[in-house]
């Protein structure tokens, strides 16, 4: 006997009902297929990290560094001169231990420090007090302590070399020079920031021949 159109309903409701709990039980509708089930003590993969490469600025020579002028000495080191460092590249800083915006580039300043000082790279931070209080020395020393300055320090007490370095009527606080093995001034960059791209830049002018 040929079903009726109740029966046929109920057919209908049921085969509807047995899609949407299989739906349901996949987690929705997807075009990849699904993954498969990882084995019992198995290490789950872990994601793909992508961390995009920083190519390095332009590094164009912009000469040989200035002197550094009518300097007290230095800290954390057995260095007396800049020439003294031939050799290697440097990143020369201009900083004052009081200076919030200096403060915030040291962690990448170490960062760079810890990777490439065995490979031929040094930093050394000209010290310009901005204050009184930043030009005493137990002070620079107690402050560098602090703050995790481990690289060389010159003491610029009365910022002849924080002028004479910048041309102008300002100077900045931080300012950070790279210098290539020969000495010459490659990269100049004022305020915070742009850590990978000198991060690039220092391993750009590594790479150099020597």
């Amino acid at each position: 006997m040929p079903a009726g159109p109740r029966t046929l309903a109920a057919i209908g409701l049921v085969a509807l009902a047995a899609i949407v709990g299989a739906v349901v039980l996949s987690g929705g509708s997807t075009d990849e297929a699904a993954p498969p089930a990882p084995v019992a003590g198995e290490a789950l993969p872990e994601p793909d990290l992508i961390v995009p490469a920083v190519a390095p600025p332009e590094l164009p020579d912009r000469g040989l560094h200035p002197e550094l002028l009518e300097i007290d000495g230095w800290l954390q080191s057995d260095v007396t001169s800049l020439e003294e460092l031939r050799g290697d590249v440097v990143a020369v800083q201009f900083w004052t231990f009081g200076c919030r915006n200096c403060k915030n580039t040291l962690d990448a300043m170490s960062d760079m420090y810890a990777k490439y000082a065995d490979q031929g790279f040094e930093i050394v931070g000209i010290h310009s007090p901005e204050f009184s209080y930043e030009a005493e020395v137990d002070n620079i020393v107690e402050a560098a302590g602090e703050l995790g300055v481990t690289w060389p320090i010159v003491l610029d007490t009365t910022k002849r070399t924080f002028h004479f370095w910048q041309e102008g009527r300002r100077g900045h606080w931080p300012r950070i020079y790279l210098l290539d093995r020969d000495g010459h001034i490659r990269y100049d960059h004022i305020g915070e920031g742009r850590y990978a791209e000198i991060d690039a830049a220092v391993q750009a002018l590594l790479a150099e021949p020597a």
